[in-house]
This record gives C-alpha cells, sequence and structure tokens, in this order.
C-alpha cells in the first residue's frame, strides 16, 4: 500500500508539472495512510516536481514530523494535517498555478472567490448543478505555519461549504476523498481560474475582481 500511494503521488505530481501548475520546486501533495494514529505520505521539502519520484514522498505524523524517512517533509505539512482533521480528507494538493496566483493576490479587503453558472462546478464533489456558487477564502500568507494552519483551519470552519482556499499571492489548496478525487479538484479549479482569468483579459471593461470577488460575508 505504501509504495502504492508513493507511486500515486510522484506521478501526479509530475502531470502537475506537465501542465504548468508546480513549476520547479512549488507545490506539494499528500495522502491519509492511516487515520488512528494519523500518518501521511507527503512529498519531501525543496524536490523538483518534474522531476518526482516515489523515494521523494514521506511519511509524517499527526504533529507533521518524519519517520522513519530521510529527507525533510514540505514547510507545509501542518496545513495538510490541518485540511485532512477538518475535512476528513483523504488527500490534499497544493498547486502553484499562474492564473490561480494572479487571483489569490486580490485586494486585501477581498477575502474570497466567487464561482457560479460553469458548467465545470459539477466535477466537485457533490456539486449537481451549474447554478451552484462555489466560495474560495482568500487566506492570508504566512512563514510562521503554526500561525497559519490555525488561520487555515478558522477559514474552513467559516466556509463549511468550500471545497478549496487560496493563500494570498500563493497558490490553490484543495483536497478529497481520495487522490482521484482531489486530483479532479485541481483540474476543474485550475480550468475555471484560467477561464475567469482569460475572461477579465479579453473584455477589459470588466475585471475579474468587479465579478467575482467579493466579501465573505456576502458568499
Amino acid at each position: 500500500m505504501m509504495t502504492s500511494i508513493f507511486h500515486d503521488i510522484s506521478a501526479i505530481g509530475r502531470r502537475f508539472y506537465d501542465r504548468g501548475w508546480v513549476l520547479g520546486t512549488s507545490g506539494n501533495f499528500s495522502a491519509v495512510m492511516s487515520r488512528d494514529p494519523l500518518r501521511l505520505a507527503i512529498t519531501a521539502s525543496s524536490v523538483h516536481k518534474g522531476l518526482l519520484q516515489d523515494s521523494d514522498i514521506l511519511t509524517v505524523d499527526e504533529l507533521g514530523l518524519p519517520i522513519d524517512s530521510v529527507g525533510k517533509p514540505s514547510a507545509e505539512t501542518l496545513l495538510h494535517v490541518e485540511i485532512v482533521r477538518r475535512r476528513n480528507a483523504g488527500a490534499v494538493l497544493h498547486t502553484h498555478s499562474v492564473w490561480g496566483t494572479i487571483l489569490s493576490g486580490a485586494a486585501a479587503e477581498r477575502d474570497g472567490l466567487a464561482i457560479s453558472g460553469f458548467e465545470m462546478l459539477k466535477g466537485l464533489g457533490g456539486v449537481e448543478t451549474h447554478e451552484h456558487r462555489e466560495w474560495i477564502p482568500i487566506v492570508e500568507n504566512d512563514q510562521d505555519m503554526v500561525r497559519l494552519s490555525r488561520a487555515v483551519g478558522e477559514a474552513l470552519e467559516r466556509h463549511p461549504a468550500a471545497h478549496a482556499f487560496l493563500l494570498r499571492r500563493h497558490g490553490l489548496y484543495t483536497w478529497g476523498t481520495t487522490l482521484a478525487e482531489a486530483e479532479r479538484h485541481v483540474e476543474i479549479l485550475e480550468f475555471l481560474f484560467e477561464t475567469i482569468g482569460r475572461t477579465a483579459t479579453f473584455n477589459p471593461k470588466t475585471t475579474e475582481a468587479e465579478v467575482y470577488y467579493g466579501a465573505a460575508e456576502n458568499s
């Protein structure tokens, strides 16, 4: 099982690199190996995702500390642990695409991104209509991972229906019950981010902020 999970994560990393979603060493990916005690398989820190191998996947405990592993886990491991706990997720994937980064860089008073009316929304777990309105919170980035994981937990608690969040000027975090579902969520959301970004680019009279950003209380 361990070998299979490591292989699946490394393959996802290479696929995402090929699509321009995790250039260089950006991004990190994890999958739950056991829940009691909690054990995650997660990408090592500072590994080029286009060259990701099974040996670049480590095992960490509920504190994000490596278990019988040589290497350093992703600096954002605590965020994965927080998401798994809050959402009972089976896998967590984090990308750094151009469009995701652009949209995450909204003005400070914009604390989320609303997406509705797109058929592709039906690819998100539990969504059955294009009329669904998906609210994606934007969480302020922070180099203190303990503090940032707390902020992520608070955002997930405020928005229990969210399938994802964005770290400001950083990128996308999404999850799923399985690695396959989490990968599908990345594909859906990255498609939507690019669609929104290009729509604003080709329609100079309407910015993406005017159409899609808003305050959380209105979500």
